[in-house]
């Protein structure tokens, strides 16, 4: 974000509900309006602009690249991606669940069920190397890597048999699969993510104004105000959101 332009350009990769995705073309969602505030906060103009990438970790490029100021897209941070981009102080704490389809598989009620099995996961979504590590331990028969924004075809896949179960974060997943007839989210809390803004690498006074926002509203209440409204408030203390 320069000084003269004035607008935090927000990268975020569409549709990931309820992080972001659009409603009657408006953007919306939980990431919307928390950098929306954050905006406000700052005295800046707010603008999202769609990363459209097959596989998320190219989200990484794009922000190095400038294509927008940073990233708030539902992202975990790890190890790898510190590696790309610096990352503001956790906004949230999520974890992975697992999706079935019931009438196709009623005894699959989470990872250790999977023997066998193929487990789909988009390209470069942190559950890809949860799954990838399942297989190669055995516990888990193979794994369909989907492009990143073919998410309801992995979906369609659990009723066809294209694929056995599904693999992503909790609060999506619960979004994605609530007028699936038989799908459902059979586990939660598989792996312990947390959620954070990223910023360009060495970009410490964004990174910095952006933090000092983020704490002002959760002072304020607005963060527990959008994690109620978006996410559920059991969810987001139980730390599966």
């Amino acid at each position: 974000m320069t000084a003269a332009a004035r607008v935090l350009r927000v990268g975020s990769a569409l549709p990931d509900p309820p992080f972001e995705f659009r409603d009657g073309g408006a953007p919306a969602g939980f990431d919307v309006e928390f950098t929306r505030a954050v905006a406000q906060v700052l005295g800046v103009e707010w603008s999202l602009v769609p990363y459209r990438g097959t596989d998320f970790n190219g989200i990484f490029d794009a922000l190095t690249d400038g294509e927008f100021d940073c990233i708030a897209s539902g992202t975990t941070v790890t190890p790898e991606r510190r590696g790309r981009a610096d990352f503001c102080a956790p906004y949230l704490v999520s974890g992975q669940s697992l999706a079935v389809d019931t009438s196709r598989h009623p005894g699959v009620r989470g990872v250790d069920d999977l023997g066998g099995l193929t487990v789909g996961v988009q390209h470069g979504n942190t559950s890809q190397p949860i799954v990838e590590r399942l297989v190669a331990e055995g516990r888990a028969g193979a794994i369909r890597v989907y492009a990143y924004d073919r998410i309801g075809q992995a979906l369609d896949d659990l009723s066809s048999g294209g694929c056995d179960a599904v693999m992503k974060l909790a609060p999506v997943l619960t979004w994605l699969v609530r007028d699936r007839p038989h799908v459902e989210v059979v586990e939660r809390g598989i792996s312990r993510e947390e959620i954070a803004v990223a910023v360009r690498t060495g970009d410490h006074a964004l990174r910095e104004g952006i933090e000092s926002a983020q704490r002002t509203l959760a002072a304020d209440g607005t963060l527990d105000r959008l994690r109620s409204k978006w996410l559920g408030i059991g969810e987001t203390k139980g730390g599966s959101a």
